[in-house]
């Protein structure tokens, strides 16, 4: 390492990292609880036959997959989106095949943040078309693997009952059944009880109860929630983003399977596949890096995001356990097998990196055009069809 790198990080000391990862401990217990309170609400307020009724086995599966791609634009966050459903399907709220579309959207929603990034570079029309380039092959990667396998899963559903991700699904959640943190007397469940108990002990003192007690948990809940995210992103991110470049700069060049590894870790660290993808955006603006050493890291990225899914699952208590834990299978397994299908065969590996060029050169010429496919396609479409299937239902 020269002498110039070892400046760049010195001011970052180990205590500090050892403080960075206390706190993100600390903020994912906080998060596990917000999951809690947010679970036993939605529960004590009896909306799930009305949600379950619009939302059941036989819901509209394309206006799911709009309602993921929405919610995760509007929170910019696939963890917060991802983690939002795990609780409702845990609390048997929604089902689960009525949340897999809602988990595919989700993955597509997280795209919209790298690719505003991208916009930054619109008035340097070089750097634009790298930009542009690099951020839009992540959302073609998306689209590709739910063109794919959402028709699947539909497909497969109607002749077995059961979609092919939701049963690998379900068997993964019965095998980790007796895992640590599954089980309900375990340390862990036993200490996020206590936490969820702090709250509503909090709440008794000040005289609420009945069903305004239980808004007030489920709003309490997101609080905690969304706030946990925050304090992790944060504890983490200057650890983490301080030695980024030099991480990118030594494996990204290295292969795929070397670069997907390192957006996996890098985006577990920070709880969000928008940092990760967001930062390589400019890289590849100034032509540190090209689309094609980025793309595999964006897939990383995909994998890394489904932790919080999984944690807030481990979080859930009660019947709906086994279902939390059945939807987080199921965003891993969506990403795996985006993965398996569109990246592993060599003959159309980098399709979705082609697409993306030549959008980027058309986005060139038509700089305006750009703005509007990002907030069209992640905004604006999604935003109407869910308000005319309201109007219309």
């Amino acid at each position: 390492m020269t002498g110039t790198q070892d400046s760049q990080f010195s001011p970052f000391t180990k205590r500090d990292a050892i403080q960075s990862v206390l706190l993100a401990i600390l903020f994912v217990y906080l998060f596990l609880i917000g999951i809690e309170c947010m679970g036993k609400g939605l529960k004590g307020l009896n909306l799930g036959k009305e949600l379950f009724n619009y939302f059941g086995p036989d819901a509209n599966p394309f206006l799911g997959l709009f309602v993921g791609i929405l919610a995760t634009t509007l929170m910019q966050s696939s963890s917060a989106t991802t983690a939002l459903i795990v609780a409702m399907v845990g609390s048997h709220t929604i089902s689960v095949s009525a949340a897999i579309p809602m988990v595919m959207g989700a993955n597509i929603g997280t795209t919209v943040t790298n690719t505003i990034a991208a916009l930054a570079h619109v008035a340097r029309p070089i750097e634009f078309k790298r930009a542009f380039t690099a951020a839009t092959c992540h959302d073609f990667f998306n689209f590709m693997a739910v063109l794919v396998l959402l028709p699947v899963e539909l497909i497969t559903r109607a002749l077995w009952g059961h979609g092919a991700l939701e049963r690998i699904a379900y068997e993964l959640a019965d095998l980790t059944g007796g895992m640590p943190g599954t089980k309900e007397k375990g340390i862990v469940k036993q200490s996020i009880k206590w936490g969820y108990n702090q709250v509503t002990e909090a709440m008794d003192s000040i005289g609420l109860e009945g069903k305004t007690m239980k808004i007030v948990l489920i709003v309490v809940g997101l609080v905690i929630m969304f706030a946990a995210l925050l304090g992790v992103i944060r504890s983490m991110r200057r650890l983490v983003v301080s030695r980024m470049e030099k991480y990118v700069n030594r494996f990204v060049g290295a292969g795929g399977l070397l670069a997907m590894i390192v957006g996996m870790v890098l985006t577990v660290f920070v709880q969000s596949s928008s940092i990760t993808t967001s930062i390589l955006v400019p890289l590849a603006g100034a032509g540190m890096l090209t689309a094609r050493q980025i793309y595999p890291v964006t897939l990383g990225a995909n994998i890394g995001t489904t932790v919080t899914a999984l944690l807030a699952a481990f979080a859930v208590s009660g019947s709906g356990a086994f279902l939390a834990r059945q939807v987080a299978f199921v965003h891993v397994l969506f990403n795996i097998t985006g993965i398996l299908l569109l990246f592993v065969p060599v003959w159309w590996r980098w399709t979705p990196v082609k697409l993306a060029e030549r959008m980027a050169a058309y986005a060139v010429e038509r700089r305006r055009w750009a703005v509007v496919y990002v907030f069209g396609v992640f905004y604006v479409l999604p935003g109407l069809i869910f308000l005319i299937t309201h109007l219309f239902d």
